[in-house]
């Protein structure tokens, strides 16, 4: 019982809610939603899969090429501001910046691991960027620079991503050698990790040099 009153106790809080509803609308697979809205098409069952930006530039290169890059674009925006919108209505309620960067790490999470999909979903990038804006803009930044030019050079998503989530992580600790109000790089760290871990396919398909340009 002690346990049960726990957990209502918690999920009845400020906090609580707010994590909830990071897990909940970072799942919300907007990808898929476009992809069928748009294209008419379920893209998890094509591609790689994946419910991310890249995954729905390849596949409506295919049916639809002529909007394809905007619904990545639509796609890469609306997976940025999944983070973005409980964290900016959970600092004007005054929730600490503990808390605040849990449901940040809660909503790339939700991203990653979609309640909606079976618990499958995307990479986390475009989340885990948006999520990093609200408390490092230039840590951020750095890394969307480095996204982009070795996106450019190389034309392979996957590795410009996660040199851009490397590069961006990896500037915290130089820039910010104590991260502001929580004096930890802990959230940064894991949210790498777990965009990385989410990456292992693509890392194992890179080795074998199989993996697919975006072209």
């Amino acid at each position: 019982m002690a346990l049960l009153g726990f957990v209502i106790d918690f999920f009845t809080s400020i906090n609580g809610i707010f994590y909830l509803i990071a897990y909940l609308f970072g799942g919300i697979p907007f990808g898929l939603i476009y992809g069928k809205i748009f294209g008419k098409i379920n893209i998890t069952e094509h591609g790689s899969g994946s419910i991310g930006a890249t995954n729905v530039l390849r596949v409506l290169k295919e049916t639809k090429p002529e909007i394809a890059k905007k619904i990545a674009i639509l796609t890469i925006i609306s997976d940025a501001l999944k983070g973005i919108i409980i964290i900016a209505i959970a600092r004007y309620l005054g929730l600490t910046y503990e808390a605040q960067w849990f449901i940040a790490l809660l909503a790339v999470l939700g991203h990653c691991y979609s309640p909606f999909l079976r618990f499958e979903g995307g990479k986390g990038v475009a989340t885990g960027v948006g999520v990093i804006a609200m408390f490092l803009p230039l840590e951020a930044l750095i890394g969307l620079v480095t996204w982009f030019i070795v996106g450019k050079i190389l034309k392979i998503s996957s590795i410009a991503s996660l040199f851009g989530v490397l590069i961006g992580v990896s500037s915290s600790f130089i820039i910010h050698p104590e991260v502001p109000y929580i004096e930890t790089h802990t959230p940064l760290v894991i949210i790498a990790f777990i965009i990385f871990y989410k990456h292992i396919p693509n890392i194992v398909r890179l080795i074998q040099k199989k993996e697919s340009k975006i072209i």
